[in-house]
């Protein structure tokens, strides 16, 4: 598995938006392990490159 890093983060209202999924799903993700979760208590923040990694990685599952 590839090392995490920081890069540009988002709020979640925008890591949905640009994920196209809900910002429930954006919470559960980083429960689960498959997001990091940045900032401080109340003020949840996103990498967007963690996010294109997600997306690519299930693109990827659909075209096999």
């Amino acid at each position: 598995m590839r090392q995490r890093t920081r890069g540009r983060t988002v709020p979640t209202e925008l890591a949905a938006l640009a994920a196209g999924v809900s910002e429930a799903t954006i919470r559960k993700w980083a429960s689960r392990g498959r997001l990091t979760r940045y900032g401080r208590p109340g003020k949840a923040e996103y990498s967007l490159d963690e996010l294109r990694e997600i997306l690519r990685g299930q693109q990827e599952k659909i075209a096999s």
